[in-house]
């Protein structure tokens, strides 16, 4: 049995991406059937969080069209289940540590193209931010609260000013 808090976690960033709406973009993931979420990644070696950011939007949906607006102020971090420790990510990992970033979608939809080089959604749309919790994961919910309450102002007064 893999002793959970020996592990690390494995260093992410996240993407709040809203539309001149103030809809959040969502995309359903292929691995796992009915569950929906915003495009994250890892960093890679050497990279910045903010480029991280803006390349895993355009591995994740094909465009980096967007414009960063808001930061976490800290990392936030979520535990796999206990059932995916050692499963997932071969093993390195306890859950992630992500750093969040709100990006307003300067594009058009047509410009998400989800045939990336290494899809990970099959589908995607534009929903409300407060139905963000529900779509995701259920061991992600807690994060989803807490990006959604530090970056979910960011988002209004971005879309109030376009208004």
């Amino acid at each position: 049995m893999i002793d959970k808090e020996s592990l690390p976690y494995r260093p992410c960033v996240g993407i709040l991406l809203f539309n001149a709406d103030g809809l959040v973009f969502v995309g359903r993931r292929i691995d796992t059937p009915d569950a929906w979420q915003m495009p994250q990644g890892g960093i890679d070696k050497g990279e910045t969080p903010t480029t991280a950011a803006m390349r895993e939007l355009t591995e994740e949906i094909g465009t980096d069209t967007a414009t960063i607006v808001a930061e976490t102020a800290d990392w936030l971090t979520y535990d796999l289940p206990d059932e995916l420790i050692g499963k997932i990510w071969n093993g390195r990992w306890r859950g992630q540590r992500q750093k969040w970033f709100a990006c307003r979608f300067d594009g058009i939809d047509s410009d998400i193209d989800l045939s990336t080089t290494h899809p990970e959604f099959d589908a995607w749309r534009w929903v409300p931010m407060a139905a963000l919790p529900d779509l995701i994961v259920p061991f992600k919910q807690t994060l989803y609260h807490a990006v959604i309450r530090e970056l979910g102002p960011a988002v209004t007064n971005d879309t109030a000013q376009k208004g």
